[in-house]
């Protein structure tokens, strides 16, 4: 009696369970069940969410290549990489975090990166035209203010700025992260705080090789990656970097980034030497999230007061993080974004953190 009451506990238990659990089917995902998350909407054969988006340039068209994954018609997200010149790879850790939170991701290359068009040509490096074709990618993609979000990380933070003071009617959240809205501000940071962190003896070193304009010496790389990118780009040893910011930064395109970057770790040099946005800040009244990181090359305190500049603005801090935060800070990042996006979608316009 005792065996056979023993089993019929077991057997109501497990029969409860499974009434409890819902199928992975019918299961939430934010507002709408994965069912609906996971359903291809695309049109034609099936390619995985991948879309080529053909866009118009002042030399011609090229062909720009998106992947969606998810589909949830109130919270769409647009990544904007950075380098610039890296691909959208990196972004990838966010696959573990936020399709459960129903956030549709859309991957995006910018023209000159990843699987995109390279036309090899450094007058299309341009600024203007960048904010163009994401306005051109958006169309495509159909996104518009009900649901449209865009991120943009690092020099994707300076692109997403531009977007938003040209088109943000066209948007229901912005999200800059781990930039600042001034170059000539960076460059001042790097020149009078984050040099000062590094060995004299590096620094010595590392600024002679730049007066040299030798940036191919192997000792500059070997001396900068200890010292700088695993103390302010991404905070582990660099054998142990993530896969998909080593994989993201090898695709990195060295032209872009030294037009736009300039050849040097310390500071811009190149197109935006001296972009600067701070005067217009007031300007964006669409709910807007910076995020700032401990160690940062860029300044966290400016990041906060650009978050006070804006109408609406938000402010994240990572206190473990650096400028790849989404990777050395990451639940601290991942859950501020997610929380930024779902009140935002619930009408909120400023979030604290």
């Amino acid at each position: 009696m005792k065996t056979n009451s023993f089993i019929k506990a077991i057997f109501m238990l497990a029969v409860t369970a499974v009434c409890a659990c819902k199928s992975p089917a019918t299961q939430q995902t934010g507002s709408i069940t994965l069912a609906e998350y996971f359903k291809d909407t695309t049109a034609g054969v099936k390619t995985g969410g991948i879309q080529i988006i053909p866009i118009n340039t002042p030399k011609g068209k090229f062909n720009i290549w998106t992947k969606k994954l998810g589909d949830n018609p109130k919270i769409k997200l647009l990544l904007l990489n950075g380098g610039p010149g890296a691909t959208h790879e990196y972004f990838e850790c966010m696959e573990s975090f936020l399709p459960k939170e129903g956030v549709e991701l859309i991957y995006y290359d910018q023209l000159g990166c990843g699987n995109s068009d390279d036309p090899k040509d450094t007058s299309m490096w341009s600024l203007p035209r960048y904010v163009e074709e994401v306005e051109q990618v958006r169309t495509a993609l159909k996104l518009d203010s009900t649901n449209f979000y865009l991120l943009g990380h690092s020099w994707g933070g300076i692109l997403a700025m531009e977007y938003a003071l040209k088109y943000q009617k066209n948007l229901k959240g912005l999200i800059i992260s781990n930039m600042m809205s001034s170059c000539p501000d960076y460059g001042k940071y790097a020149a009078e705080v984050l040099s000062k962190t590094m060995d004299p003896k590096v620094l010595a070193r590392l600024r002679a090789i730049e007066a040299k304009k030798d940036f191919d010496n192997p000792e500059y790389m070997q001396l900068l990656m200890p010292n700088f990118y695993a103390q302010h780009i991404c905070r582990f040893p660099p054998d142990k970097w993530p896969e998909p910011v080593n994989r993201s930064l090898g695709k990195l395109n060295k032209s872009l980034y030294v037009t736009m970057q300039g050849p040097s770790e310390f500071g811009i040099s190149g197109k935006l030497l001296l972009w600067d946005r701070k005067a217009d800040l007031p300007k964006l009244y669409v709910p807007t999230l910076t995020i700032g990181g401990k160690y940062d090359t860029m300044d966290p305190k400016h990041m906060e007061w650009m978050s006070k500049q804006v109408q609406n603005g938000s402010y994240l801090y990572c206190p473990k993080g650096s400028h790849m935060s989404l990777y050395d800070d990451q639940e601290t990042y991942m859950a501020g974004l997610t929380k930024f996006i779902k009140a935002v979608d619930a009408g909120d316009k400023k979030v604290k953190m």
